[in-house]
């Protein structure tokens, strides 16, 4: 067995940012008591609908092969014409995308996922490797019948992960991906803080506060401000039942240098679509020093651009016209 490349250094910048950055204490009591009142949301039933930006949008729910007998998967839609998948990340919910599916899908059919674990998808114990999600989830958009005649997939965060099995292991279904606010090809432990906070959750009851938790994320990892509606409804979305005992299966299952290797040993070589590197600008966790050169690191796909986004971590409800204006660029890359 060939030994584990070294750990990137990390940039000078981000150092400095890391080991001087203090949580801003203050800020993150007083956005609690905006949100005290906040109370959660009921769940949806097949066929509901709302309206998001003046756009109809969809719930639905698939069922699927799984774990125990089948895992349920719900999923938004709205519009028509050539299919864009949206994934999510940690704390958030298919809803971090709502902006991008109100303006896409004047043009495209749009389709927004809750990962499992999250928000109104399968919360049940079972498989919570990445990989095998991604499995689950591929199988989730072959019933709903997107796979034969190929998709857009674009993903934030955790969502991520599992859309780089997705696209690796499915090059023939996947058109082009936007692949966002993940470690690439380079990875340093320094870059992963939360990832013992959030494994440990079960014990410590970090997550047990939904309001808490996402408030906490979204102060410490947000550069720009976030619509008091967007944090009230991902709040709602974070606190659906089983939700905070779910998403650290996730954390118990795997590691982010497992992740890393898995990626540099045999899935960014399978991808073969034209990829957009989607990162935030000011992200501490992902910085950008890091994603220079990155068509070195996608050999086979047929074409690589990076693009830096306005914002922090959160850089789809930080800067949502820029990241439309992102996924168009997207959407217009050519292929073959």
């Amino acid at each position: 067995m060939s030994a584990a490349p070294p750990y990137s250094e990390v940039p000078e910048r981000v150092r400095s940012i890391l080991e001087n950055y203090s949580q801003p204490q203050e800020l993150k009591a007083e956005r609690l008591l905006q949100f005290a009142s906040v109370q959660p949301r009921n769940e949806d039933k097949e066929g509901d609908t709302e309206t998001i930006n003046r756009v109809t949008i969809t719930h639905h729910f698939v069922e699927v092969p799984g774990d125990h007998e089948t895992v349920r998967f719900h999923y938004v839609e709205a519009g028509s014409g050539e299919v864009v998948v949206f994934l999510h990340g940690i704390p958030d919910s298919w809803y971090l995308w709502h902006h991008s599916v109100a303006a896409l899908s004047s043009n495209y059919r749009c389709i927004a996922f809750d990962l499992k674990g999250y928000g109104q998808s399968e919360k049940k114990p079972g498989d919570y490797r990445h990989e095998g999600v991604a499995d689950q989830m591929y199988a989730a958009f072959d019933k709903i019948g997107i796979t034969a005649s190929r998709f857009n997939i674009v993903a934030h965060d955790r969502g991520t992960v599992q859309a780089d099995y997705i696209a690796a292991k499915h090059p023939e279904a996947v058109l082009r991906y936007g692949r966002g606010e993940q470690h690439l090809y380079h990875f340093n432990p320094l870059l992963a803080p939360q990832e013992k906070i959030f494994r440990d959750a079960p014990w410590t009851g970090v997550m047990e506060d939904p309001k808490r938790f996402v408030v906490w994320l979204y102060t410490n990892a947000a550069k720009r401000p976030v619509s008091h509606e967007d944090l009230v409804r991902a709040i709602q979305e974070y606190s659906y039942p089983g939700v905070t005992r779910a998403v650290p299966r996730y954390f118990n299952s795997s590691s982010f240098r497992a992740e890393w290797l898995d990626r540099r040993n045999r899935l960014l070589t399978a991808i073969k679509c034209p990829v957009l590197i989607m990162q935030g600008y000011d992200s501490r966790t992902t910085p950008r020093e890091l994603y220079e050169n990155s068509r070195d690191y996608l050999p086979n796909s047929q074409h690589v651009e990076v693009a830096f986004l306005p914002g922090g971590h959160f850089w789809p409800a930080e800067s949502p016209a820029e990241t439309v204006d992102a996924l168009h660029s997207l959407l217009a890359l050519p292929i073959s």
